[in-house]
């Protein structure tokens, strides 16, 4: 794990530095980063397969790169490319161009194992879905007659009866003429693309008269219309159509971590503003932004709910302030001082020991909210019970913290003991697992941490404590003295109060408690479940192009996974589907948990095809949500309006979100189409969901890691 977390730090130095100075990254892998298929070798791994093998491998045709193989300045496949490379960097690998002379041979190449994704302007469809699987959509289409720029003959589709019409065998467009020419045109006369002939000759053909038409995507058409005249757009072929990247079957973990990047990393600046002012910019902008790492006694998953003694402390002083609470989730321990510092959450906790060389660096403290003592840990059988019975044995901890620092400091006491330094990513739970399961001797771990394993029945115990309890203390920033007299003010109106106390019972306290929270969490080695329908959700997910922690995600903010939900309106199910909605989408009960998913997934899919093309495919997804929750109408109508006052109408966060909010007032509402909406509950129902979604990944991803070979749930 260490190794890759340096591989990622370093290909993000490498990236910054490349883009400083003007370099792509295709440009600068230029030299190094090409191949031929025909050269390819062969390797059908997963993710974290391809992350020892150090490259990830990007298969495209000819047709969409020049003679050096660089993509074409304006080609929705340059933008591809590039977002395809940037998620190799992203995790340290060397992106591979793997250059396909035709079409036809992408997908068995793909099989094979010559590539690990197609990047090829490629559609989603059910035949290909049959063969392989598919990255959430990059792109939207409409594919589009073409014909010569002076023929006037082809207006629309049946015009095609009689007609030379050249397509690749292997395309979706092969597939709709041949149907066309069974069922309704039996005249028009079907032309296969030869082997190696690319879109170019094609059109070269057309404008010669040796073809009569072709069928084109239309951002592809956009390219070729940028510096050709000899053609035209005779007609719409289809409905907008998803594209998306190519992934094997066997692959999944890709997959996840494909959608992940797109929809939570590619393109998201606005959740990733750095701000370092005081507590009245904070309650301005309404948010509290707060690190938590995920483990059993700060943040976690129970059966799709945020969870976690630290994060209710949190959510409890936000409320109190009317602030959202906004988790980040950090790579490390490390991590949790260091973004603060950046300026990328408000606050940090993680039972974090207040430290004067962090307050040199700029850190500050809150009045501890907590007390523990430090105990070593060791396995149940062992019959350590004193420092000195420890002697000559390894105790592993993480390098960086208290703990480190602790035992540092009875080593030069006299502790006859070894330090062995742990990965910053790794908790102090899978720590104490590890001496449970006799894979090293010992371990150091806070009080309340070791309750929680205790209570759990693993097989561990105290073999030694320190006298004095440490204090925890929530982390801020120095320059932010408000922020720390609203911490100092709650803590000291909650600590050791009823709410404080019953929360702390929850979590490290009650046997039965800490059991029922850790068989539920997503990180169990058994299951890694996020919800009971991961099986349903993944399978019409996978169908309509979401990514299916979204929707889980959704699902849980609709009905809590409770499949009898019935709100106050009628609607009713695990989607929350109306009635009249069900109908329409052809669902008979809404009750039945198959039935519900795929309505809801079908209705989230039918909204995000009300949304134009000028829409960011990171963006749609957000309005998307915001319209199954308030409907398009209303959206449509914050757009508007936030172009009208400044915002950006492409941006849902910090932008027509802030619109949204206003078509609850008169003034705005007045003037508007669809009236009055409380622009309060759109606007919380995408950011819950965002943040549950981002909590499953995290976790999903986390259970991937420690589980190579298996899916959670």
């Amino acid at each position: 794990m260490t190794l890759r977390i340096d591989r990622l730090f370093i290909a993000w130095l490498a990236l910054l530095a490349l883009l400083v100075a003007g370099i792509s990254p295709a440009q600068a892998f230029i030299n190094r980063s090409y191949g031929l298929l025909e050269d390819a070798e062969t390797f059908q791994g997963d993710f974290v397969d391809i992350l020892r093998q150090g490259k990830l491998r990007i298969l495209l045709t000819r047709d969409f790169t020049s003679s050096d193989y660089l993509p074409r300045r304006k080609s929705p496949l340059a933008e591809q490319q590039r977002i395809a490379e940037e998620f190799a960097l992203s995790h340290g690998l060397r992106p591979e161009l793997i250059i396909v002379d035709n079409f036809s041979k992408l997908i068995p190449a793909l099989e094979a194992g010559h590539g690990d994704i197609i990047v090829d302007n490629l559609t989603i469809s059910d035949d290909r879905l049959q063969k392989i699987a598919f990255s959430v959509p990059v792109d939207h289409v409409i594919e589009q007659v073409i014909v010569a720029a002076d023929d006037k003959s082809v207006q629309r589709v049946r015009d095609l009866d009689g007609k030379r019409v050249m397509v690749n065998r292997y395309s979706t467009f092969w597939h709709a003429l041949v149907w066309l020419k069974d069922k309704r045109y039996p005249d028009i006369q079907i032309i296969e693309t030869p082997d190696g002939v690319q879109i170019e000759g094609v059109l070269d053909r057309l404008a010669a008269g040796e073809i009569d038409a072709t069928i084109m995507d239309s951002n592809l058409v956009e390219v070729y219309q940028s510096y050709r005249d000899d053609f035209r757009v005779a007609a719409r072929f289809s409905r907008q159509r998803d594209i998306g990247w190519g992934v094997r079957r066997n692959a999944p973990q890709l997959v996840s971590e494909i959608n992940r990047y797109l929809q939570l990393e590619h393109k998201v600046a606005d959740h990733d503003q750095r701000y370092i002012d005081d507590f009245d910019a904070i309650k301005e902008r309404r948010v509290l932004r707060v690190l938590l790492r995920n483990n059993a006694a700060s943040y976690f998953i129970y059966r799709g709910e945020l969870m976690g003694f630290e994060y209710e402390l949190a959510r409890e002083f936000a409320e109190y302030h009317g602030l959202r609470l906004e988790v980040v989730v950090p790579p490390s321990h490390r991590e949790l001082t260091t973004w603060l510092l950046e300026g990328r959450a408000d606050i940090a906790l993680g039972f974090i020991e207040p430290d004067d060389r962090l307050r040199r660096v700029g850190v500050d403290f809150s009045r501890p909210y907590h007390f523990a003592r430090q105990h070593i840990v060791v396995h149940a059988g062992d019959p350590a019970s004193t420092l000195g019975d420890l002697a000559f044995r390894s105790i592993l901890v993480r390098h960086h913290g208290s703990y480190w620092e602790r035992l540092s400091q009875l080593q030069q006491e006299g502790a006859g003991f070894t330090l062995r330094a742990a990965d910053d990513a790794i908790e102090t739970e899978q720590l104490i697992e590890l001496v449970s399961r006799g894979k090293y001797k010992a371990t150091m771990a806070d009080e309340h941490l070791l309750d929680i394993e205790l209570a759990k029945g693993v097989p561990v115990r105290s073999a030694y404590a320190t006298e004095e309890e440490v204090p925890h203390a929530v982390a801020l920033r120095k320059r932010n003295p408000q922020l720390r007299q609203a911490l100092d003010e709650y803590i000291a109106q909650v600590y050791r109060g009823e709410f404080y106390n019953v929360t702390y019972r929850k979590y490290f306290k009650s046997r039965r408690s800490v059991q029922r929270l850790a068989k539920g969490r997503i990180v169990d080695p058994l299951t890694g479940r996020i919800s009971p329908y991961d099986q349903l959700v993944r399978k019409y997910s996978s169908r309509f192009g979401f990514d299916w922690r979204l929707v889980t995600a959704q699902m849980f903010q609709e009905s809590r996974f409770n499949p009898k939900a019935k709100s106050p309106v009628g609607a009713r199910g695990l989607m929350q589907l109306m009635p009249r909605t069900a109908r329409e989408l052809g669902i008979e009960d809404v009750t039945d948990p198959a039935s519900s998913i795929r309505g809801g997934i079908k209705y989230l899919d039918w909204l995000r095809d009300r949304f134009d093309d000028d829409l960011p495919i990171s963006e749609r997804l957000w309005f998307t949500l915001a319209a199954y929750n308030a409907g398009a109408g209303h959206v449509h109508e914050a757009r508007r309006l936030a172009a009208r006052l400044g915002y950006d109408p492409n941006r849902w966060f910090d932008h027509t979100e802030r619109a949204m909010l206003l078509l609850s007032q008169k003034k705005y509402y007045s003037k508007s189409r669809f009236g009055y909406v409380n622009g309060r509950e759109p606007v919380n129902y995408v950011r819950d969901i965002r943040q549950r979604f981002e909590a499953y990944v995290t976790l999903s991803r986390q259970f991937v890691m420690a589980n190579p070979h298996r899916l959670p749930g």
